[in-house]
């Protein structure tokens, strides 16, 4: 048993008001849960998320990430001359909430010094008023310096500090404009680099060719960040001390683009931004913004500029509306979200709900199975390029954003679906016609969208030209979106639900790949969420769902890993830091979501017995709020390993409500009851029997 990692930067997580201790069974030497218990935490749980479900059938909860969003706000206001005093204190005033007392800024709580998140942040400071000689600002430039100062930074902060005449453009990796042009058969084509990349990379190649020059105060420069002094020889690219790698091979390219950059002939340059402009416009159209999500669209408006489109132009008036509704104004600060999130929460609730007994024909049930119908989509995205000849039926993410549907969106969404529309686990067949007909679609896009080693990307199909990760603007450590074994079994769950099983042609191929992608230790990657604790549950889940035997060597050499990593508390906790290369893996404080996923893996793999799933039941008893809901500060959500990780706002709520309703269901063999949720908090434990 480990003890978990502290960060006393951060303060603890409150204790539950109400003890529910786990106490010996009689019949077991182990410990045993008060199932009355576990009924008030789900019914809690329940009516905390009913009560906040929106009108039109959805959830949405927030979504937090660094401050990095906050600074390039300010820096995308600034590039559009809209300095508006007060909008900049207030962002300012967020981001120095996030400053580390050592004065460098981390991308996730409690992490270590970012250099990149740093210098941003020290630079929107400054165009926020700050002067530099205030004792957070003096801390904030020795941290900086400390690690290495701006050349350190990666390539997109080099670009948008280049945009300010802060740094040199030959320091920037050349982002040729041209590859728009390239054909599908190539081999370097924007089609080969994921989709997130692809929207930001687009727009970024036509900031690299135009070179924009912003006007800002002599007190906003930062030339004090520069370790020795601010001199040109110092931003060039730092080439391999290996004189033969894909690296330097692609730098010395980088150096005949900078070239063809400089000569008055470039025979495709102009149809290359001019394309860039229609490939822009286009995916304008029934979004929220390109792709989305912040930086696609922060760059696009820039790029939106540098092509002569007037502010007044509909293109950039939908971005800065869509960016505005990002924005959450409290406590004298203005945070942004790097996106929304209702598809993924609606999902996930629905699932969440159903599997605790709430009704599947219930009003709040009805009202989100249908809201997710209209968030199918139905025309072809960027995925139709690699994958021609398929019909659309995925979902995206966000509220609209109809070129990118995603894998795990849309099987979370086909579960939902299955037990909202087939409560009595009849054949999907059954379904209504119109429900019917969305999960055909959904499910033959899904099966489509397989990659050739059996398993399942996010957004494209065979995404994986692994030459894209040397390119020297690669560093942001996102070109390509390959298979990953969270989303792989998280694909083979949905299987199950829809009568598909081993002798599947999509099944077989996916089992090898989990079993390929298994760590030594048992446990498995988690792409998606931080980090082990969930690649593990997820595949633990697939696996058992599918009819794997849960007995298996492999799948017990899993469970003693989780075992292992248990906290004292009960709980189980990993931070964002294991995704680093010899960081130990599920280490740091317990957390409600992380403890859900390691319990739900253990479950799943017939562990319902085991003191370990009984002292984690006992760690989210006891961590219940008396409002029916858990805190948790930490990140528990990755956008980008080792660059940018999240904090989803409802993890902490429907993953505990969805463990305990599997712990119900697996100890009893039933849906938990439910309730009248007329009981008042004092109540919620006055009838326990133990």
């Amino acid at each position: 048993m480990k003890t978990s990692v502290e960060h006393q930067e951060f303060e603890n997580i409150p204790q539950a008001v109400v003890s529910t201790s786990a106490v010996p069974s009689r019949s077991h030497n182990h410990f045993s849960i008060p199932l009355e218990a576990v009924r008030h935490a789900i019914h809690g749980a329940q009516k905390w998320l009913l009560d906040r479900q929106d009108e039109s059938g959805f959830w949405v909860g927030e979504l937090e990430g660094d401050t990095i969003l906050e600074s390039e706000y300010i820096l995308l206001l600034q590039f559009l001359d809209r300095h508006d005093p007060e909008k900049f204190r207030k962002l300012a005033n967020y981001i120095r909430r996030w400053q580390h007392p050592d004065g460098y800024w981390p991308i996730y709580p409690g992490g270590p010094p970012d250099v990149s998140c740093s210098v941003k942040a020290y630079f929107a400071c400054k165009l926020a008023g700050f002067t530099g000689n205030e004792p957070f600002m003096r801390r904030a430039r020795k941290a900086i310096l400390a690690e290495g100062g701006v050349t350190r930074c990666n390539t997109f902060t080099k670009l948008y500090l280049s945009m300010f005449g802060q740094y040199d453009w030959h320091g920037v990796p050349t982002i040729p404009p041209e590859t728009i042009l390239l054909p599908h058969w190539f081999y370097f084509n924007i089609y080969a680099m994921s989709s997130w990349s692809r929207a930001i990379l687009v727009p970024l190649a036509v900031m690299n060719a135009h070179k924009p020059s912003r006007p800002i105060p002599d007190t906003a420069h930062i030339d004090e960040l520069f370790v020795g002094g601010k001199e040109r020889k110092k931003m060039g690219i730092h080439w391999d001390k290996k004189p033969l790698t894909w690296r330097n091979v692609f730098l010395v390219f980088d150096k005949l683009l900078k070239l063809h950059d400089a000569s008055p002939v470039k025979p495709f340059r102009k149809k290359a931004l001019d394309r860039s402009l229609e490939w822009l416009l286009e995916r304008e159209e029934h979004s929220g913004g390109l792709g989305a999500i912040f930086p696609a669209m922060t760059h696009a408006i820039m790029a939106y500029k540098c092509m002569g489109l007037a502010d007044s132009h509909k293109a950039i008036s939908r971005e800065l509306k869509e960016l505005a509704n990002f924005e959450i104004e409290e406590n004298d600060q203005i945070r942004l979200q790097p996106c929304l999130s209702p598809v993924w929460d609606t999902a996930i609730v629905i699932n969440a709900l159903i599997d605790s007994g709430i009704s599947a024909d219930s009003e709040a049930i009805t009202k989100a199975a249908e809201w997710l119908l209209t968030k199918q989509t139905k025309s072809k995205g960027d995925w139709a390029v690699m994958c021609p000849g398929v019909e659309p039926g995925g979902w995206y993410f966000e509220m609209e954003n109809e070129y990118y549907p995603d894998i795990d969106d849309t099987i979370m969404v086909l579960m939902g679906l299955y037990k909202a529309y087939c409560p009595s686990g009849e054949h999907w067949s059954e379904a209504p016609e119109h429900a019917r007909e969305s999960m055909r679609k959904g499910l033959e896009w899904v099966f489509a969208m397989q990659n050739k080693d059996g398993g399942w990307g996010s957004f494209d199909k065979d995404n994986n030209r692994t030459l894209f990760q040397y390119v020297p603007y690669a560093d942001h450590n996102a070109m390509l979106d390959p298979s990953s074994a969270d989303i792989t079994a998280r694909t083979l769950e949905m299987c199950s639900y829809f009568s598909l099983g081993k002798s599947d042609p999509h099944v077989r191929r996916a089992l090898d790949y989990l079993y390929r992608e298994q760590e030594v230790d048992g446990s498995w990657f988690g792409r998606w969420g931080v980090n082990y604790l969930y690649g593990t549950w997820q595949v633990l889940r697939g696996l058992a769902r599918v009819g794997e035997d849960m007995q298996a060597p492999r799948i017990r050499k899993a469970v003693r890993w989780l075992h292992s990593v248990q906290n004292e508390d009960g709980g189980w906790g990993e931070t964002c830091q294991s995704y680093d290369p010899e960081h130990p893996k599920a280490n740091g404080p317990s957390t409600p979501s992380q403890s859900s996923w390691a319990l739900m893996a253990l479950m799943n793999a017939g562990d319902i017995d085991s003191p370990f799933i009984k002292r984690g039941i006992d760690y989210l008893l006891n961590g219940q709020n008396e409002d029916g809901t858990w805190e948790e500060k930490w990140f528990t959500g990755t956008g980008f390993p080792r660059v940018f990780y999240l904090r989803y706002h409802y993890y902490r709520h429907y993953f505990p409500l969805w463990a305990l309703a599997q712990y119900h269901s697996f100890e009893t063999g039933e849906i938990a009851p439910t309730t009248d949720f007329e009981r008042t908090p004092s109540d919620r434990f006055a009838n326990l029997e133990v």
